[in-house]
């Protein structure tokens, strides 16, 4: 069920920080489809970032709308996101919202609970945003109900318009944009709120700090673990969010399971992240990227090792992402691949990339590499090349785009101790490269059970189409069982997977490869959007059954 207008709100819209810009961004073509011009994308404007690669501004669009808004105080840029879809975007200034930061504070303690004593670091930038999003919110509603809707019309999408909207969604991601959707609550009850968590800030505390977080997740107290590793005031923002919003949503099971327990509150719908694989090059023109990637890998190798690796005889194997060290299995990833260097079994030179931002004087990696004395050595089998910046094009030593360098690779490897999603494998297997991830990220866990659900027809059907164990990395994504406890095992897992790997045939290989794409089919938001349209419906008939009493 789709309402009449969305208003989308996020700290990464035309903002690019992390994954949360993958989920909107790529999201937004579907929705577009769907819904043409009626989904607004708000997003954070800068004072000194006037020019923004992912927003072009349009001084014709919403003209009517942003006089208005400008006549009530609301500095606000109208555009389009440079994704596909080009869906409507506001930037809007938080700046001018300082200046009502404490009584802004007060209401919000008075009317939901929320303590904003303990705040500091961001707390107070992401509330002025999220402030300010819900007045762009608000103003546009107004607007649309007294209008009709009518700057909004166009000759593809004029059939579908409401000539008098009713139906309205706020949808806010992240504790960022939490106070902004309290708002709506209490200014706008008509309108349906939906405030999707990607990662609870207590879990990824409690998993940064180096604490268990799964086998006592029964037992901790999310209140009590927000005073000891200080961070009350977004836990509190998080969880009453969470309580206030017409429907409570986050990415994955796991992640479900951890917001039950941290922010005692169930959620109402899962959404698993999709994307779009319009990225992905198709028939020649991957076979010409992919080459060319393995080119440009190997030649790095080979100039900063001494040795000559050949195409033929080494595997390309990488792991990327957010420098979380012990989070995102950076740290597992060495520890594999140590171990790799005395495994006799291993048939092929391995070249092993670490694609994270950081620095290469005394940071964790390059300390665990002189710990355990990996140093490179010309007659050493496995050799692990630190890349500390993300992949853009202008590094200074791979010089590729991320998804122009991953093609290259023979296997990807993700071992995660929190990750409520993980594009990053999903990212993998789009390219056709098999890779590793574990049962603590919810990629993984989807991939179990979507392969249960309906097998590869180049796998073994068994029981419940599900694939055995021992088809491991050639049903395309081999996910390793991990806990709390068990990351030596966890390890040799992957270092077992990656022996396997160099002993495939081409045929095995190309069995892999095939089943890691197909999977990614699955996961395409065509097929993951309906839990979305789920969302909408439980948020409209709240909203809806208010609207009526007032």
């Amino acid at each position: 069920m789709l309402p009449d207008y969305i208003f989308e709100t996020s700290w990464e819209v035309c903002n690019k920080v992390g994954g949360i810009y993958t989920v909107l961004s790529t999201r937004a073509k579907t929705l577009q489809t769907k819904m043409k011009d009626r989904v607004v994308f708000i997003g954070p404007d800068f004072a000194d970032r006037k020019e923004n690669p992912y927003f072009s501004e349009d001084d014709t669009l919403l003209g009517g709308w942003k006089r208005q808004a400008e006549a009530d105080g609301l500095r606000v840029r109208v555009g389009r996101w440079t994704v596909p879809g080009s869906p409507i975007a506001v930037l809007v200034d938080f700046a001018p919202f300082y200046a009502q930061k404490n009584e802004v504070y007060g209401w919000l303690w008075e009317h939901f609970g929320v303590d904003s004593l303990h705040a500091y670091g961001d707390y107070d930038e992401a509330s002025m945003f999220s402030l300010a999003a819900a007045k762009v919110a608000e103003s546009l509603y107004h607007h649309l109900r007294s209008s009709g809707g009518q700057e909004f019309r166009s000759s593809e999408n004029t059939s579908t318009l409401n000539p008098q909207p009713s139906t309205f969604i706020y949808h806010a991601n992240e504790w960022m944009t939490g106070l902004g959707l309290l708002y709506i609550k209490h200014h706008l009850p008509q309108i349906g709120t939906i405030f999707t968590t990607h990662a609870t800030t207590i879990g990824r505390s409690i998993a940064g700090n180096n604490k268990p977080l799964y086998d006592y997740l029964f037992a901790y107290n999310g209140d009590q673990m927000a005073r000891e590793l200080n961070v009350e005031s977004k836990h509190s923002i998080e969880k009453q969010t969470a309580h206030y919003a017409d429907c409570f949503t986050t990415v994955s099971d796991i992640t479900a399971r951890e917001c039950l327990e941290l922010l005692d509150k169930p959620a109402d719908v899962v959404l698993p992240n999709g994307f779009e694989d319009d990225f992905v090059p198709k028939g020649a023109a991957f076979s010409r990227k992919r080459k060319a990637a393995r080119k440009r890998l190997l030649e790095v190798a080979n100039k900063l090792t001494g040795k000559n690796f050949s195409d033929d005889d080494t595997l390309i194997i990488s792991t990327s992402g957010r420098y979380e060290f012990r989070n995102k299995g950076i740290d597992v990833f060495i520890e594999a691949m140590n171990r790799l260097r005395f495994d006799s079994r291993l048939q092929k030179n391995v070249v092993a990339f670490i694609e994270v931002p950081g620095s290469l004087s005394d940071d964790r990696v390059s300390g665990m590499l002189r710990w355990l004395g990996m140093n490179n050595d010309v007659e050493d089998k496995v050799h692990v090349i630190v890349v500390p910046n993300y992949l853009t094009g202008s590094d200074g030593l791979i010089n590729l785009e991320y998804y122009d360098a991953v093609v290259g690779n023979d296997l990807c490897i993700y071992p995660s101790y929190y990750e409520p999603w993980g594009y990053t494998p999903l990212e993998a297997i789009a390219f056709h490269v098999p890779c590793i991830t574990t049962d603590l990220a919810g990629f993984g866990l989807w991939a179990k059970s979507s392969r249960s659900e309906s097998p590869s027809p180049t796998l073994p059907k068994g029981g419940g189409g599900e694939i055995p164990e021992n088809q491991g990395i050639l049903s395309g994504v081999k996910v390793v069982h991990r806990t709390d406890y068990n990351y030596f095992e966890v390890a040799d897992a992957i270092k077992d997977t990656v022996v396997e790997f160099s002993k495939m045939t081409a045929d095995e290989v190309k069995t892999a490869r095939k089943n890691a794409a197909n999977l990614s089919k699955k996961a395409l938001w065509s097929e993951f959007i309906k839990y979305y349209e789920e969302a909408y419906g439980i948020a409209m008939q709240k909203g809806s059954e208010r609207g009526v009493k007032l």
